[in-house]
């Protein structure tokens, strides 16, 4: 509450208002507390600069509603965050309440006017106009974070596009998304994940100008409004600041985490559209990001645009696919290279028949699957089918072993055991069968939080392996505290195998590594008969690839398994 004495701007033509004012004031505080003008012009709107702790008190007519409502939208309108009492000559309560509503904090009635009451008046005003303050910015700003949340965003990028439409100069916008904030936030806790917010939020906002501004746009997306930029070179290299910015790890409550961020970059080159646009071309440019590596920022042209049209319907038909039956899971053989294993394994894959396009790979799905949250029930989709047709095959060919890739966010979904489970008593078979595959990439993401959840599915009796080793994800010492059964070489690895002494060499370490660490090694992408015979001079225990096989319907991997022939003469 207000204690202090309060200045007051009065705005009044009437020489007894002013002086029974000035009276009151002096009489309430000691002192005088009065600037008094006969009008609203520039020179009242220029004592508030001078003394912004002002309560402004507007003397109006009672008979004369729709100017005195008029003078108190002006003053609204000159000065938003003064407090402001209306003065009346007649007892309108209608009039108050309008004025009210309109943004005065009271509406005082001259012939009322005593010391305790003009006090108490404008000392409410006061109190009341600082809370509308506060709900005003909490309204406008994220409370997690304290930067500015989406409606302020696309007010002040509106108002950014009317400048440029006005003075010419150039502007950006930039929209951020973390790579793995989701499996972070799973596996830690919305509590961590929110305090890693809340630390990234701090350490983005030191990369600005004070003219720039980041908001907090949703979940675990930033955006960035940069004005009177010189060239795109300026605000390339600011986005390549943010992205390094960002990769440090953070330490919380003991843990160390680390993200990478993607951004989208929009220039504008056209100040008439809508913020809407510049937002969905920016966000545009981030999913290119996201494509290409993550871990990286990208312009938005044209290709783009066109990618973020089809990206919207592939993202709805995704969506879909579950629900009509649009999923199949197909098999491709691995053979055995030496005698460390002697099994014959089949690689259980999920395959999307889309209406038009025909049959997708995982590759040219999931990624858009693992975006949009789809990632779980596809997985388990495929998981659970590939689990009871390998039931089928597994009493005749009790030899056999099944591999199945999780996603990343699998790992993360907390049914993942239950229906493991499920499917292995439904399918009949030996949980060391079957060999789950985890990608290298989550374990970068949150290393302890894969550790356990690895732990729990060992615990069911499977083996496990972590697939696409060698991407630089997974350090040799984390890799030995993983309890897992193998390791799939990165194909980039084996695609200049026989070409590439680099790669070779790169090739035979990694499984000397893994056979030091009692890990099976299978090499993944084998297209060449050169590359299976150099492989197999290195050590490693197994393959697939196109050369081994192409991915098989159930039916077709049936036959396959009854011939006992592989695809390509591979001997």
């Amino acid at each position: 509450m207000h204690a202090g004495p309060i200045r007051v701007l009065l705005v009044s033509a009437d020489v007894a208002t002013v002086k029974r004012v000035d009276e009151l004031l002096h009489a309430i505080w000691g002192r005088r507390q009065l600037l008094a003008h006969p009008e609203w012009d520039a020179a009242a709107a220029q004592a508030l600069v001078d003394y912004p702790s002002c309560c402004v008190l507007l003397d109006v007519r009672a008979d004369a509603r729709k100017e005195a409502l008029d003078l108190l939208a002006y003053v609204r309108l000159s000065a938003p965050d003064a407090p402001t009492v209306l003065l009346s000559d007649g007892d309108d309560e209608s009039l108050a309440l309008e004025a009210v509503k309109a943004g005065a904090q009271d509406c005082l009635v001259k012939s009322e006017l005593e010391p305790a009451l003009l006090r108490r008046s404008l000392t409410h005003a006061i109190e009341r106009k600082r809370s509308e303050g506060k709900l005003a910015h909490q309204a406008l700003h994220d409370q997690l974070t304290g930067l500015p949340n989406r409606a302020l965003f696309l007010d002040r990028l509106g108002v950014a596009l009317e400048r440029s439409r006005r003075s010419g100069t150039q502007l950006a916008v930039m929209f951020l998304d973390f790579d793995n904030f989701k499996q972070i936030n799973d596996s830690r806790g919305h509590v961590v994940g929110d305090r890693l917010l809340t630390a990234l939020g701090e350490r983005l906002s030191t990369l600005l100008r004070p003219m720039d501004t980041v908001a907090r746009f949703g979940g675990d997306e930033f955006t960035f409004l940069f004005e009177d930029l010189t060239s795109e070179r300026e605000v390339v290299l600011i986005a390549d600041r943010i992205c390094q910015a960002a990769r440090p790890p953070i330490d919380i409550d003991g843990a160390t985490l680390s993200v990478s961020v993607s951004v989208g970059i929009a220039m504008v080159t056209d100040p008439t559209v809508s913020p809407e646009t510049v937002i969905r071309e920016a966000d545009a440019a981030m999913y290119r990001a996201k494509e290409r590596g993550r871990s990286r920022f990208e312009l938005f042209n044209e290709e783009s645009r066109r990618r973020a049209v089809a990206r919207i319907e592939l993202e709805t038909a995704v969506r879909q696919a579950v629900e009509r039956g649009q999923l199949r899971v197909r098999y491709q053989p691995r053979i055995p290279l030496n005698a460390f294993t002697r099994a014959l394994w089949v690689d259980a894959q999920v395959h999307w028949q889309h209406p038009r396009r025909g049959l997708l790979g995982p590759a040219e799905f999931m990624p858009l699957a693992e975006d949009t949250g789809m990632a779980i029930p596809i997985g388990s989709y495929a998981l659970e089918h590939a689990i009871v047709q390998f039931g089928c095959w597994h009493a005749s060919k009790p030899d056999m072993r099944l591999s199945v890739a999780l996603s990343s966010q699998q790992l993360h979904d907390a049914n993942l055991t239950s229906v493991l489970s499920d499917a292995i008593r439904a399918g009949h078979v030996d949980p060391s069968t079957i060999c789950l595959e985890v990608p290298e990439g989550a374990v970068g993401e949150d290393p302890d939080a894969l550790t356990a959840t690895l732990r729990t599915l060992k615990a069911t009796g499977v083996r496990l392996a972590l697939r696409d080793f060698g991407s630089g994800a997974a350090s040799f010492s984390r890799l030995r505290e993983l309890p897992i059964d193998a390791i799939t070489i990165h194909q980039t690895f084996v695609k200049s195998l026989a070409e590439s002494s680099q790669d070779a060499s790169i090739v035979g370490a990694l499984v000397e590594l893994g056979h030091a660490l009692g890990l099976a090694v299978v090499a993944d992408g084998v297209d060449t008969q050169a590359q299976l015979e150099r492989l197999r001079e290195l050590g490693c225990d197994g393959a697939q690839g196109d050369l081994i096989g192409v991915p098989l319907t159930g039916e077709q991997a049936e036959a396959l398994l009854v011939a006992e022939v592989p695809q390509a003469d591979v001997a």
